[in-house]
């Protein structure tokens, strides 16, 4: 388990104060001046050094896509924007240190923004967030009267100011360029890339988008050094990470546990195990709803972090562990998805619009029974024809749920057929 001395979010759970002089106590905002004068150049080489791999869900190294911002200006204004969408079923992580450490991430934006040559970090939050939001902007404040943003952040000479803006509940803008249309006032639909933010991102400036844990660590990897961060994991898996578990366990929790746990080791000492116990469980879906699900034998197994989850043919996603023992319906908990899906899908791509319906249908009648045996590869099919074909992720969001139940539980939709077939209704397997 982590040790105590190692841990980064000391108020997850917010049992002490979550003002700036609670974050203070904490050592938030103890010498940000210091790390600013370190120079762009310098932070991004060291967050490179610590492989520290965004916590969004895709796990693309967070230094490589720092430096992905212009070095010299153009005369446009460089920004930040932090993803606090966090839409994603099963998330929650984002949530806690909005709500409980917020000066965490507001001296993160400074490093970060700084590192990117922006003067303004722009934090679009999921509006359904009213406390996280309330604390946001009152801690900004504090930051504002205390000198830690302004026209000169820190003490360090550098202008850098931090705004909120509150999004409107579409899971669609989780995506990078579906949020910069959104906080641009327009409908949240992706853009086509290239180009990419970095090149053309909010208002046609140099933008970077990144997520509410990447920026937060960030302060903590550059005092503390990348070889202590590198320390912590698994190589190319590095240091911690906030595991939000849910679902049919005794204890459901946000956690921040060492990257490459095993599930079965995260699972019955945080959150009390799995209800019934451990030989009670039918699938894991470790990284949000997004992601295939996993049956019990390989969770058995299975490390969590962004390279095992792959070999094991799932991802490690936002790290919302949903755990599902053998009373629920796992073909209805697809369907369920399938159903998020197709009625968050922006209509923009022909694959994802047309095809997250048509999924969703034949799920509702395969939960039933009333289907063909051959049906399920041509839903096989259907996925893969979606999968990769669409601007953004989501079509692929709505492809891997139902690729990972037909992979693994094969045997229960055929089940289901064939018990429609002989006049009985279908019910879950015991």
């Amino acid at each position: 388990m982590l040790q105590d001395k190692d841990r980064v979010f000391l108020n997850l759970y917010g049992l002490e104060d979550w003002r700036l002089d609670g974050a203070r106590k904490r050592g938030i905002w103890s010498n940000t001046k210091d790390l600013v004068a370190l120079g762009r150049d310098k932070i991004i080489e060291e967050i490179k050094e610590s492989e520290l791999r965004g916590r969004g869900g895709a796990g693309f190294p967070a230094g490589l896509k720092w430096s992905f911002m212009p070095k010299e200006n153009d005369g446009r204004p460089h920004y930040l924007v932090v993803n606090a969408d966090e839409s994603e079923p099963g998330s929650c992580k984002d949530r806690e240190i909005m709500r409980n450490d917020p000066h965490m991430l507001l001296e993160g934006c400074v490093i970060a923004g700084f590192a990117m040559g922006a003067h303004k970090a722009y934090i679009y939050i999921r509006g359904e967030y009213w406390l996280p939001t309330q604390r946001l902007e009152a801690a900004i404040a504090e930051a504002r009267e205390a000198g830690l943003l302004g026209p000169d952040a820190c003490g360090s000479g550098w202008a850098f100011d931090i705004e909120v803006s509150r999004g409107a509940g579409a899971y669609i803008c989780g995506e990078e360029t579906a949020l910069l249309e959104s906080l641009e006032g327009k409908k949240g639909q992706p853009r086509l890339k290239p180009p990419f933010p970095a090149a053309v991102g909010v208002w046609g400036c140099p933008t970077t988008v990144t997520n509410v844990e990447t920026v937060a660590v960030s302060p903590t990897i550059l005092r503390r050094g990348a070889a202590w961060w590198k320390g912590l994991g698994r190589p190319k898996n590095t240091g911690t990470k906030i595991f939000s578990i849910s679902g049919h366990v005794n204890r459901p929790c946000n956690v921040e546990e060492e990257m490459g746990i095993p599930l079965r080791e995260l699972i019955d000492k945080h959150a009390g195990g799995v209800r019934g116990g451990w030989d009670n469980l039918q699938a894991v879906i470790p990284g949000g709803s997004s992601v295939p699900c996993l049956p019990k034998t390989i969770c058995d197994d299975v490390l969590m972090d962004f390279d095992s989850l792959r070999e094991a043919q799932s991802g490690l996603g936002t790290a919302a562990v949903i755990v599902i023992d053998q009373s629920a319906d796992i073909v209805e908990a697809i369907q369920r998805f399938s159903h998020f899906y197709m009625h968050e899908s922006c209509g923009q791509c022909t694959p994802c619009r047309e095809g997250t319906g048509w999924m969703y249908r034949v799920m509702s009648r395969m939960m039933k029974g009333q289907a063909e045996v051959e049906e399920i590869d041509t839903l096989l099919d259907v996925t893969k024809q979606v999968e990769g074909h669409t601007i953004c992720a989501l079509g692929d969001a709505a492809a891997w749920p139902i690729q990972g139940l037909i992979r693994h539980f094969r045997p229960e939709l055929e089940r289901r057929i064939a018990e429609y077939k002989a006049g009985r209704t279908p019910v879950a397997a015991e």
